[in-house]
């Protein structure tokens, strides 16, 4: 009989950890993108029409989901983080990292962890998400949550198909990974002696969210070594769902306005 266990000594493919999207023309800068707690890298794949043709798309997949569904749930923002560093292409060239909600604490650590690597960013793009020296104002709690008290919660934020949580098969494939991101997400906090990064940081969130309230932005200026101005958009923690083109029509020029910064810094 095959054990249905995890296996601690599975090593997954580099290609199921980060998805590789190139656009039709040789790309000047690549965008890795770190999904939601409890989302997935297809989530995010709508993004590379969105994109300029020259402008890689690579998008973080954690584990416990699609080719990594047979992995140990994470336990840590490193078992999100790392397997993503390990993951990259090594001809990503000029690099700007983004993560949306806990994918922008798993973003910063990405970050650190090349830059420590000698690999630094051009830039680091945090979305609708506390700043990483900052404790969650608003837990989850998981562990306290049955699955109907869950599917709520998740309901409650926004991000998945409802479609997914009410399917009983569905939902019972996709709650353990989204019950360890939140653990995951509700206790992490960076409370490193330097947590400064050396690339630029830039903004984004909803006008009106919940979750992550505009006034807790700019708590990023603490990590980002200058004073930062996010770039508001309207709607709620899942803003940019809700009007896709434009919020590219914002996240466009901030990229190229950090590839630009770096290359000329260099």
């Amino acid at each position: 009989m095959t054990s249905s266990f995890p296996d601690p000594a599975f090593v997954p493919a580099p290609e199921d950890v980060v998805w590789d999207l190139p656009g039709d023309a040789p790309h000047r800068l690549s965008l890795l993108v770190l999904p939601h707690a409890g989302g997935n890298a297809h989530a995010y794949s709508a993004w590379r029409e969105h994109l300029p043709a020259d402008v890689r798309l690579l998008i973080g997949q954690y584990p416990g989901r699609g080719a990594r569904y047979s992995e140990e749930l994470p336990e840590s923002v490193d078992d999100l983080a790392l397997p993503v560093v390990d993951a990259l292409p090594s001809d990503t060239g000029p690099l700007v990292v983004l993560g949306h909600s806990m994918g922008s604490l798993v973003a910063f650590e990405v970050t650190r962890a090349l830059q420590a690597g000698g690999r630094t960013p051009h830039g680091l793009i945090a979305s609708a998400c506390r700043a990483p020296v900052l404790p969650n104002q608003c837990p989850v709690r998981p562990e306290r949550l049955d699955d109907d008290e869950l599917v709520a919660a998740i309901k409650e934020r926004g991000g998945t198909d409802d479609g997914i949580l009410d399917d009983p098969e569905l939902r019972e494939i996709v709650l353990p990974s989204i019950r360890a991101d939140f653990a995951v997400d509700d206790v992490y906090r960076c409370t490193a002696p330097s947590v400064r990064l050396d690339c630029p940081v830039a903004v984004f969130g909803g006008d009106a969210d919940p979750i992550v309230p505009v006034g807790m932005l700019d708590g990023w200026s603490l990590v980002a070594g200058h004073p930062v101005e996010p770039e508001v958009l309207p709607g709620d923690h899942f803003y940019f769902q809700q009007d896709l083109p434009g919020f590219f029509a914002r996240l466009n020029p901030v990229l190229d306005a950090l590839h630009a910064s770096a290359t000329t810094a260099a």
